[in-house]
């Protein structure tokens, strides 16, 4: 018997019909072991040691792929064709031989689609496992580890309210936090154009002022409204006539097919989708058979594939959108083992495959890789010049004609939107020849404004990395999910925005470690690893470089007292928390008592700025709040006005679970918190919030109250018991009699709980498990994130993170779940009474829990808040430990 181990059951499943009798076809469920999170897990003084425990909730898997191998003749690792897939085969091998289990013939065999022939044909090609490979995934993942645990313990002691950093993250989140800055620091102008709406045998174009007075016009050159209707006037009072007419034919190539950063671009731009929703329905279509592996490098396609793309476009279209010869793509990885085949259909005859985003993407792949065989689109651009009399003021216009559209007829790439981009006139011109006399219909003075660079997209952000050579695209997905799930960054219609505590992380790691924040480090870090795995470099002597500096900066900074930090971080911050005053005033005097001056300081929740006359002088103003231009900001009990109807005052405050209004004072005071969608809280906006919960009226089936009110998990409405959410709190003031009903009705539609309250919607549903056929949900729980396919509901261990967790993984977790449930019938034995001498035994002194720092869904070490160890109720055994 020849034992198959990949990773997905899914392709279990299916390599195993592809190879018949006599193969025995098991799942890993992606990797088996890792580093345990505690400290000493790789230890430097040891030649880099490597500590590796098995995953609780992989005891049965390695159990079940153990007792095949003793039977096994023949091991053939058969993983993902990429440097995880190779490190997954290793721990295999390592388990089994640690176990006394490995065959005495192991091989390795990769294939880049899941398709018969395919998988076949790999299999007669067996190789060994690349050891370069396998220590550039052991240099990666100690260094991750290495980085997030040393600086757990800094972050803890110095920065309040920090959670995690990691060696790739912490540079993508500083993209995000110095943007923020740029636009913070952006300051508009003022700038109109003039374009004049002619006509020309009977067909309307438009034509822009681009020389005034003999003058060339720039872009900022009309900055105000009196030189912009000076130069209407004399477009108006001129007569133009065609001076030149050119006619410019060009050719555009259409782009190689899909790599992993371009697909989760593409993905982003056309379909909406996240990186990692784009690399889960990805997955799933990879492990269907219908593409070929997702996490690529690589442009080029299989010859094969290029005669299959070909013979598809010359099926559907006539001859000319066929090239002569194949197109031919280099890839621009800087390591050409990494660098596998671009994404492709393993099909170009089916146009479609699946339902919903499957489907989506799938178009997408099919349509990217088939318009990259096809013709280059001939294109002919015309630029029109008038000028009148004098030759003083010179209008254009510009247009352009898709003569021939090649690949245009079956894809585009889309583009990011870049700021005071010009509109586009690419329209059609009629024919003109010098001395024409176009008639002129209007001339209008438009105004404009400089924009600010734009915030990051999924789309521009991975794009960014990209450039910059930071981490590798297969892990952009999970590194930005991080930064989702740290709360260090918040993302609205689909931009980044940066947090309060995502920009005092970034603004601690640039004074205090600069170096390992710095772009051109990260992309050097990143180079060496590519050197280990193409066999250039040790990967310990990577390491060795890389601890030699980083362990004294980490032990300099954690001696500095918490006080010193905040001070020099005062300083080094001094220009965002507290800019110039327009009245030229001192922006560190304090607004409220006059004499004191702000400066930062650390809390129990994060940093704030606070005056130095606490605690006779309250006032305190958020770190993310910024200096505003005037100095002022909002103190602890900043008063918005009076209740017209009681007479209170009403007061915005500051507590431990964010900011808040309150009327009046004392016990009887009520209180209410302010909504995130709040832009600009003023008192009639906190009247309305104080005033919740807001009747509707009367149900007209029930005669039951409808009301709308604001809790813990967003707005809502309520009747009789049952429960439907609204969008914002605008709604909550908003919605009528008739819309409130409606949504109730929509509501109880989708599936009852007890207490006639709506079943909770699942965050996502993840797939069908591969063995019951059961839909599998992640869910919201009381105590934290758990999936459940309707039977076995299976807590997420504290380093999975939900978006980013796989078929293969949640069908796992329900699996171990079910199996370690006790028996239906079985009851457990009561409790024996404890006596003298139990209770003896139990008071045995309890060691000191380890500080944990949780792995991200990347990769990366990072750290966490400390949190007391939970009692145990009964002693386990230890999981099992390699």
């Amino acid at each position: 018997m020849q034992l198959v181990i990949v990773e997905s059951p899914a392709k279990a499943k299916t390599i195993e019909k592809y190879l018949g009798p006599g193969y025995k076809v098991l799942a890993s469920y992606g990797h088996v072991r890792d580093l345990p999170v505690k400290d000493g897990s790789v230890r430097p003084d040891e030649d880099f040691a490597m500590d590796w425990e098995l995953y609780g909730d992989k005891q049965s898997r390695v159990k079940a792929i153990v007792d095949a191998a003793k039977d096994a003749d023949r091991l053939i690792l058969a993983t993902d064709p990429d440097r995880e897939g190779e490190a997954i085969s290793w721990h295999v091998r390592e388990l089994l031989s640690k176990r006394r289990a490995l065959p005495k013939d192991v091989q390795r065999v990769t294939f880049n689609a899941i398709t018969k022939a395919t998988v076949t044909a790999a299999m007669e090609k067996p190789r060994a496992l690349d050891q370069d490979l396998i220590d550039a995934y052991l240099a990666r993942r100690a260094l991750d580890y290495l980085f997030g645990f040393t600086l757990s313990p800094v972050l803890w002691r110095k920065l309040p309210g920090a959670k995690s950093a990691g060696r790739v993250q912490s540079v993508a989140l500083r993209l995000i936090v110095e943007r923020e800055r740029e636009i913070e620091a952006f300051r508009s102008q003022e700038y109109w154009s003039i374009v004049a709406r002619l006509e020309h045998g009977g067909t309307p174009f438009k034509a822009r002022l681009v020389k005034l007075d003999g003058q060339k016009l720039d872009k900022l050159t009309l900055g105000d409204e009196g030189s912009a209707m000076r130069a209407k006037g004399l477009v108006e009072a001129a007569t133009f006539r065609v001076e030149d007419v050119e006619t410019k034919p060009t050719r555009r190539h259409p782009q190689p097919p899909f790599t992993t950063s371009t697909l989760q671009q593409e993905a982003a731009r056309k379909l909406g989708f996240s990186a990692s929703h784009t690399m889960r329905v990805a997955q799933t279509l990879y492990e269907a058979g219908a593409i070929t592996y997702m996490r690529t490098d690589g442009v080029q396609m299989d010859p094969s594939a290029i005669s299959a793309a070909r013979r598809v476009i010359s099926d559907r279209y006539d001859g000319h959108y066929l090239p002569e010869k194949p197109r031919h793509y280099e890839t621009k990885a800087k390591n050409a083992q990494e660098a596998h085949e671009a994404i492709r259909p393993t099909d170009f005859a089916r146009d479609h495959y699946g339902s919903g985003d499957e489907a989506r993407l799938y178009e997408l792949v099919w349509k990217r890789a088939l318009a990259s065989q096809m013709a280059s689109a001939s294109i002919e651009r015309t630029t029109v010049t008038l000028r009148e009399g004098t030759g003083k003021h010179e209008l254009r216009a510009t247009g352009q004609v898709v003569r021939f559209p090649g690949f245009l007829a079956v894809y585009e790439e889309g583009r990011d939107q870049k700021p005071d981009a010009d509109d586009d006139e690419s329209g059609l011109l009629p024919a003109m020849s010098a001395g024409d006399l176009p008639a002129k219909r209007e001339v209008e003075a438009n105004q404009h404004f400089t924009q600010p660079p734009p915030r990051y997209s999924e789309a521009s952000l991975v794009k960014r990395l990209e450039e910059l050579g930071i981490g590798r695209p297969s892990t952009y997905a999970a590194t930005l999910q991080v930064l989702k799930d740290r709360a260090y960054v918040r993302v609205e219609k689909n931009r980044f925005f940066a947090e309060e505590s995502g920009r005092l992380l970034t603004s601690f790691l640039e004074r205090f470690f600069d170096r390992y924040v710095a772009y051109e480090f990260t992309a050097g870090m990143e180079d060496e690893l590519d050197d280990v795995s193409g066999g250039r470099a040790a990967w310990k002597d990577v390491l060795a470089a890389f601890w030699r500096d980083f362990k004294p900066k980490s032990d300099e900074v954690m001696e500095k007292k918490p006080s010193e930090v905040t001070a020099e971080l005062d300083v080094f911050l001094a220009d965002y928390l507290f800019p110039p005053r327009a009245d030229g005033g001192d922006p560190r005097q304090c607004p409220k008592c006059a004499d004191g001056r702000l400066s930062l300081r650390g809390g129990r929740y994060g940093a704030f700025v606070a005056c130095s006359n606490y605690p006779e002088c309250k006032f305190t103003r958020k770190f993310a709040q910024g200096g505003g231009a005037d100095g002022e900001g909002e103190g602890e009990d900043a008063a918005l006005g009076k209740d017209p109807v009681s007479g209170l005052e009403v007061t915005r405050r500051s507590g431990r679970f964010g900011p808040y209004i309150q009327l009046g004072e004392g016990k009887e005071a009520k209180r209410a918190s302010i909504p995130k969608d709040i832009a600009e809280l003023d008192l009639e906006w906190a009247l309305k919030l104080l005033s919740l919960p807001r009747e509707i009226g009367p149900h007209p089936e029930s005669g039951k109250p409808i009301t709308a009110s604001i809790g813990r998990y967003g707005p809502y409405l309520a009747h009789d018991g049952k429960y439907a959410r609204l969008r914002s709190t605008a709604e909550v003031f908003e919605t009528g009699m008739n819309a409130a009903v409606v949504r109730l009705a929509e509501a109880a539609a989708g599936g009852g709980a007890r207490g006639g309250r709506q079943a909770p919607a699942p965050l996502r549903v993840i797939g069908a498990h591969p063995a019951s056929g059961s839909e599998i949900r992640l869910m919201a729980g009381r105590y934290g994130a758990y999936v459940t396919d309707g039977t076995t509901n299976a807590t997420l261990p504290k380093d999975k993170a939900g978006e980013t967790l796989t078929l293969e993984e949640a069908s796992a977790l329900i699996d171990a779940r079910a199996a370690a449930a006790p028996a239906k019938g079985k009851r457990k034995a009561p409790a024996k009474k404890a006596t003298a001498k139990t209770t003896e035994k139990k008071a045995a002194p309890k060691k000191a829990p380890a500080k944990k720092a949780a792995k991200d869904a990347s990769g990366e070490t990072g750290a966490t808040e400390k949190k007391p160890a939970a009692k145990k109720a009964a002693p386990k055994k230890k999981a099992a430990t390699e």
